[in-house]
């Protein structure tokens, strides 16, 4: 049998079925309870999606869905029994609450730290596998303390947001294992995973995983972990073969200007050289504003405390070698503080909306 590790206390699984712990902290709590009901033989969980296209709501997962889930992962990393494994994501969501599913599936050693940008800042382990969201692997690289610790990841998945260009090509520099997912709560967690051995990433689906496109060129899956049949995404991506595809954003972003049809998530990876060039490590996004005229009109929305006119126009001037003048963003905003959904990706219409 496995066992939680939560700072200096060491519950075994056996423990934690019979509730034989105390833990105040409600992260601790929630996530001990999670597992007693586990362990109790509990068929139905009640998870909320991350509201990143829209607005968040609950659904229920079925334990046959994560077992399978939790299989799917392990054959495909051939992970052993015993395996020692680090959750530091937040485990009121579904990615948080598959790594314990997954620690108890396989009988792991798990160590359990709060959510915080660095989580390895007090861990000198070598984990087995390991599960965190970009930013957390962002602020790893940039300290040098962390960094000797990611490299000893056997196998590191990052989740919940897509990895910048800037983050993709340090973690290439940095030649630490990892591996970018494709999911959702619907699908419990991942049916694909993505190697970062290159700059543009190509998605292997799991063990057991069916994929294909709409007429839109929108992916649909078909999995035994999926609470549908058949789930239909508003994800456009470019398919290689059955078993991998590249992924181009999602449909839903695509704005509509004047009849040119602009793909934000394939335009951003672009102008991020440019951009980091000129306002540094600030965040940005493209966005549709509506527009009397050209129905919608492409906006650039920048991370900023203040409107700075000379890096705008600077900025203006690179992105014309870019693109040509329909890709032109029309207007550029500012905003002090992105928002973000409590999986950790931008809300970009409520990050607009605050815009200026």
């Amino acid at each position: 049998m496995g066992k939680i590790i939560i700072e200096n206390r060491t519950y075994g699984f056996d423990e934690i079925k019979e509730g034989n712990w105390l833990e105040n902290d409600p992260y601790f709590h929630q996530a001990l309870t999670f597992c007693q009901l586990w362990l109790k033989g509990a068929t139905v969980f009640e998870m909320p999606t991350s509201g990143s296209t829209g607005e968040p709501k609950d659904i229920q997962v079925n334990r046959k869905q994560m077992e399978i889930s939790a299989a799917a992962t392990r054959d495909f990393f051939q992970i052993p029994k015993g395996a020692k494994m680090l959750c530091c994501l937040n485990i009121w969501m579904v990615a948080g609450k598959m790594m314990l599913v997954r620690a108890m599936e396989w009988e792991a050693e798990l160590y359990l730290v709060k959510p915080s940008d660095n989580p390895l800042l007090e861990l000198y382990l070598e984990f087995d596998f390991a599960a965190m969201v970009p930013l957390q692997v962002s602020a790893c690289l940039e300290n040098e303390k962390t960094v000797p610790v990611l490299k000893k990841i056997k196998h590191l998945i990052i989740g919940g947001a897509p990895s910048s260009p800037t983050l993709i090509q340090n973690i290439l520099n940095s030649g630490i294992r990892a591996y970018q997912t494709y999911g959702m709560t619907e699908t419990v967690s991942h049916i694909a995973l993505a190697k970062i051995n290159r700059e543009e990433l190509v998605y292997e689906v799991l063990p057991g995983v069916e994929i294909g496109t709409d007429q839109e060129q929108r992916l649909w899956i078909k999995a035994p972990m999926a609470s549908h049949q058949i789930l239909q995404t508003n994800d456009l991506v470019k398919m290689i073969d059955k078993s991998h595809f590249q992924w181009l954003g999602r449909a839903d972003f695509t704005i509509n200007s004047g009849g040119i049809k602009l793909q934000p998530e394939l335009m951003e990876p672009k102008i991020a050289p440019a951009f980091e060039a000129i306002f540094g490590h600030q965040h940005f996004f493209l966005f549709g504003k509506e527009d009397e005229r050209l129905g919608q009109k492409l906006v650039l929305v920048i991370g900023h405390e203040d409107k700075d006119v000379t890096k705008e126009q600077l900025l203006r001037n690179a992105l014309k070698n870019l693109f040509n003048r329909y890709h032109l963003p029309k207007e550029i905003l500012y905003v002090k503080e992105f928002v973000k959904t409590a999986s950790g990706k931008i809300n970009r219409p409520a990050t607009f909306q605050n815009s200026q």
